[in-house]
């Protein structure tokens, strides 16, 4: 059986879980796409130096489509808060785009280390977040439009740069800055995914016609498509009943959930 095959079949199962947590958590599934990645691609021969800029392309544009389907579920639950969907969406989809051309000269081996560190000091932060009273619901948030489109347009780079949607980093702001609901805080993150993901995409297949010659067989710019299309395949099915799923779910317990998930994902890169 061909390698790029074989992956095609990991990546179904992979967009199963992907679809899932990314309607459950708001996470995008970056954090589960990028390690899985890192182990499978290099079975296709992919270059070291071109192995993270593939990888995160690849997560990237798995959660375009994945992220349209967990956005829609959220908007018909009246999840998005669409207030302040303005600054988030313009400061992450600015960040989103520009650090897709900066992971093209940052080392492969940074991006790994980067990685994991992040997820391990966020899984700390949602860990001990998970004890404190759960936050009342508000119509709308007092907070600076200035400071929000700053702060996205720093939450869009490093998530484009990490190949994540940006959720892992945007629901405990919102959640513990903002003081938004949870839930919403979930379904203003599957809007910043979608958004961060779309232009990480766009700058990451820009960055990477350059250096086609030098990928392997079935690869767009630096997505590599037997995974993508293994992933959304299922992941698109997933997301609606993984958002059903975060509404029936106690708040403490949600934020328990995300910060098991970023340990395990922190513990298989550092490990790897």
């Amino acid at each position: 059986m061909e390698i790029s095959l074989q992956i095609f079949l990991i990546c179904l199962a992979l967009g199963a879980v992907v679809g899932f947590l990314a309607g459950l958590l708001g996470i995008g599934g970056g954090l589960v796409i990028v390690p899985v990645l890192i182990l499978l691609l290099p079975l296709t021969g992919i270059e070291p130096q071109y192995l993270m800029p593939v990888v995160l392309a690849t997560s990237l544009a798995a959660i375009v489509l994945t992220a349209i389907s967990t956005l829609l579920t959220h908007y018909r639950k009246r999840n998005i808060p669409r207030f302040f969907m303005p600054q988030l969406l313009g400061g992450v989809g600015l960040g989103g785009l520009a650090g897709g051309y900066f992971a093209d000269v940052i080392p492969s081996d940074y991006l790994q280390v980067f990685f994991a560190v992040f997820a391990m000091l966020m899984a700390i932060q949602m860990w001990i977040g998970a004890k404190k009273a759960e936050v009342t619901v508000v119509d709308k948030p007092d907070y600076s439009s200035f400071k929000l489109v700053v702060i996205c347009f720093g939450i869009g780079v490093i998530a484009s740069l990490l190949g994540i949607g940006g959720g892992v980093l945007l629901v405990p702001f919102l959640t513990s800055q903002v003081k938004l609901d949870m839930r919403r805080a979930i379904g203003a993150s599957a809007a910043v995914g979608f958004v961060v993901a779309a232009m990480g995409s766009i700058g990451y297949l820009s960055a990477g016609l350059s250096s086609q010659a030098s990928l392997p067989p079935w690869t767009l710019g630096y997505v590599y498509l037997p995974a993508l299309l293994g992933i959304i395949s299922l992941s698109l099915l997933a997301a609606p009943f993984g958002v059903s799923v975060a509404q029936r779910m106690p708040v403490k317990v949600l934020k328990r959930c995300f910060s098991i998930l970023l340990f395990i994902v922190a513990a298989e890169i550092i490990f790897s």
